[in-house]
Order: C-alpha cells, then sequence, then structure tokens
C-alpha cells in the first residue's frame, strides 16, 4: 500500500517537472521568434517583452543596434563600459572596474615613478581636483603649484567633476611632452604650461627640528614604503632624537601591510596592530611580529587631519590605541575598508571591498574617523602651521 502510493507520488511530482520544462521550452521558443523572427520584433521585445536574465537583456540590446544604430559599433568598448557600470551598480564607492588602461596606471603609482607632473591631488565634496601636495622637486613645484590650488582645466578641458582618475590620465603623457594647466588660487585664475617629466615617488620625507625633535613625513603607503621609513628612522635615532613626531596629513592611503609594518616598528610582540572583519562578519587579528625598535624614552606623537585616510587610519589606530603615540589634529577621513584588485582576461582588474578593519580596541572607523587625542585646526589664512607647532610644544 505505501509502495503504490509512494509510486503515484513519484508520478505526480515527474507530470510537473515535466510540464514545467515543456512550458519553458515553449516559452522561450515564443519569446526568440517574437524578438528576433517577426517584423519589428525586436522593439516589441525591448518595450514590452519582461526579461529577466542578464544576457538575454544585453542580447536584446545588441541586436537592436546592430540593426538601427547610425554610427559605428566598438564592441571592446562597450563590453567595458557595461563591465564598469554593472560593477557601479553595486553602489559602493571604492568597488570599480578598472579598465587595461586604469589598471596599468595603478600599478605605476603603486610602484615608484610614472610621466607626469609630479602632484599629489584629491576631489573635494563639491567636486573641486585639490592640490595637496606638490612633489619637491617636481615640475609642478618648479611651475609654482600650491598645496590648496584647485585644477579648473587641463589643456584647455574644465576638469571640474570629472573622475579623479580621468584627470590624472589627461595630465600624465609622453616625456617631454607639455600639458596646459589652469589653476584657481582664491579667486585669481593662474595658466600654467608645465613640461611631463619622469617623476620618482620618495614616501618618506624626514627632518630635525629644534630641541633634538625628528619628523618624519609618510606622503603615501607605497610599495617599499615601510623599509625606507624604517631605515629614516634608524638614522635619525642614530642622531640621538628625544622625540618623534610622525606627520599623516592628507595621506590618503596605500598597501595596508606597509601600514601595519611600521606599526610594528613601535609595538612589543604579539599587540594587536588592527581587527579585520570579513563579508560573514568573522574577526581576524593582524599583531605585532618583531619587537619594536623605537626607544622607549622617545616621546611619539602623530599628525592627523580629514584627509588621513585607509592605511593612515590604521596607524593612527594602532599606536593610539596602543598607547605609545599622542594624536594632535582633527578628526580623520573616515574610510575604514579594505579593497583587493583582481586582474581579470580583459587586461583590466576588478578593485572591490572585501572587508573592514578597525582599531585595536575594535572601534569602527569606516564613515566615523579616529578623533584626535589634543584637538587643533589648521587655520589656511595663517602662514603658521598651528598642528606641526602644537606637536613640538608637546615634545618639549
Amino acid at each position: 500500500m505505501n509502495f503504490e502510493k509512494r509510486n503515484n507520488i513519484y508520478k505526480i511530482i515527474m507530470i510537473i517537472l515535466v510540464t514545467a520544462i515543456v512550458t519553458f521550452m515553449i516559452t522561450s521558443i515564443l519569446l526568440y521568434n517574437l524578438c528576433f523572427k517577426t517584423e519589428n520584433g525586436l522593439t516589441k521585445a525591448l518595450t514590452t517583452a519582461k526579461v529577466e536574465d542578464l544576457d538575454t537583456r544585453i542580447e536584446l540590446i545588441k541586436r537592436y543596434l546592430d540593426e538601427c544604430y547610425l554610427g559605428e559599433i566598438n564592441e571592446d568598448n562597450m563590453m567595458e563600459s557595461a563591465i564598469k557600470g554593472y560593477v557601479a551598480g553595486l553602489g559602493d564607492e571604492y568597488t570599480e572596474y578598472l579598465t587595461k588602461d586604469e589598471y596599468e596606471e595603478l600599478m605605476v603609482d603603486v610602484n615608484g615613478s610614472y610621466i607626469g607632473i609630479g602632484v599629489y591631488m584629491t576631489q573635494d565634496k563639491y567636486g573641486n581636483l585639490l592640490v595637496l601636495l606638490p612633489i619637491e622637486g617636481s615640475p609642478a613645484e618648479e611651475a609654482g603649484i600650491k598645496t590648496g590650488d584647485i585644477i579648473t582645466k587641463v589643456n584647455g578641458e574644465d576638469v571640474t567633476n570629472m573622475d579623479l582618475n580621468l584627470v590624472v590620465n589627461k595630465i600624465k603623457g609622453e616625456e617631454k611632452s607639455n600639458v596646459e594647466i589652469e589653476i584657481k588660487r582664491d579667486e585669481e585664475i593662474i595658466n600654467k604650461t608645465i613640461e611631463r617629466r619622469i617623476i620618482e615617488i620618495n614616501n618618506i620625507k624626514t627632518n630635525i627640528l629644534e630641541n633634538n625633535i625628528g619628523y618624519i613625513q609618510i606622503l603615501s603607503f607605497d610599495d617599499g614604503c615601510a623599509e625606507e621609513f624604517e631605515l629614516k628612522l634608524k638614522e635619525l635615532m642614530d642622531k640621538n632624537i628625544k622625540s618623534l613626531i610622525i606627520d599623516v596629513r592628507d595621506n590618503g592611503g596605500g598597501i595596508v601591510t606597509e601600514a601595519t609594518d611600521i606599526a610594528d616598528l613601535f609595538l612589543p610582540k604579539d599587540k594587536t596592530i588592527m581587527i579585520e572583519l570579513d563579508k560573514e562578519g568573522k574577526e581576524e587579528y593582524t599583531k605585532s611580529k618583531e619587537d619594536k625598535i623605537i626607544n622607549s624614552d622617545i616621546n611619539v606623537i602623530l599628525l592627523a587631519n580629514e584627509n588621513s585616510a585607509s592605511a593612515s587610519e590604521i596607524l593612527i589606530g594602532a599606536l593610539k590605541d596602543n598607547e605609545v603615540a599622542k594624536v594632535i589634529g582633527v578628526k580623520t577621513f573616515g574610510k575604514g575598508v579594505m579593497q583587493e584588485i583582481v586582474p581579470v582576461t580583459t587586461g583590466g582588474a576588478l578593485k572591490l571591498t572585501i572587508k573592514e578593519f578597525r582599531t585595536p580596541n575594535g572601534d569602527k572607523i569606516n564613515k566615523e574617523g579616529i578623533s584626535p587625542d589634543e584637538e587643533v585646526t589648521d587655520i589656511e589664512d595663517n602662514d603658521t602651521d598651528e598642528q606641526l607647532q602644537k606637536a613640538i610644544d608637546v615634545c618639549k
């Protein structure tokens, strides 16, 4: 009896499955004939058919363009744009598809040299291209470009609200060629003709200030930054510095491991540098691997501002939470997520957010930033660097 009952249930299930498969096949055939074999079928399909599948949607649009578009169709460009748009649909400001050219530019920037004018830039919330710092000895510095200048045009083209990476690519070019830059400085419009040259990126700048105060500025956490930092730190300690100021103002980040390796120099072994959270919320702790190299009697100050982001915030959080440095300045930017770059077969790459990082105390950074121990606002109209001066006073 039970056997017959199970057999009947099995027959019913098979009938339902077969009916569903046949219905799907008939619907697919009808849709194909409607779309591709009847007069005005493509128009009807685009305007009336409910198509859920992405591939079918793109195929419908592709066939319509092939039949009706007046101009030339560049399949490669359209495919790149389609992938870019698809990834942009995530709505994550840090996740993007990089074309082959964009990926190559990124790798050049990370690895230490490029052909351009030598300037660090950022984009403010109003879409302005703001000069953070001209690189020392660069064509930009020689041409008189200054921190705070707003780049308004490149070769006569308005670049306000233009994507930062696109503007960077327009400024770069062949060695010894010229680029026309229009800048706005206060209310003055200034035009500069600047020759492009090979720019060697120096991540670290050092100095010895009054009262034997060592000063290290980290411009970017690019490849080799930690090794260069360690070398410069040892040189300063050999000169018997009594205090150390580390300046990560206007440093937008870079390679995470460069920041954690620098933090390692200041911490005893097995101290937490940062906490990472993956998609499932699983925590992973990054800890110091070696004993600190800095002398215990050296007072450490960190300078931070609203443009200190990402890897800079990892370093700030590690030294602040472990109580080895005092932070002076203003609240940091608040980029507490990490990206992974995955090369793809097109020659481009997918840059996607994969983890969130937090300070050793578990404090959230993303969209919140890190508050300083002592807040000091830099006054733009004043030639004095108030934040640096405060750090010097504390060291004294």
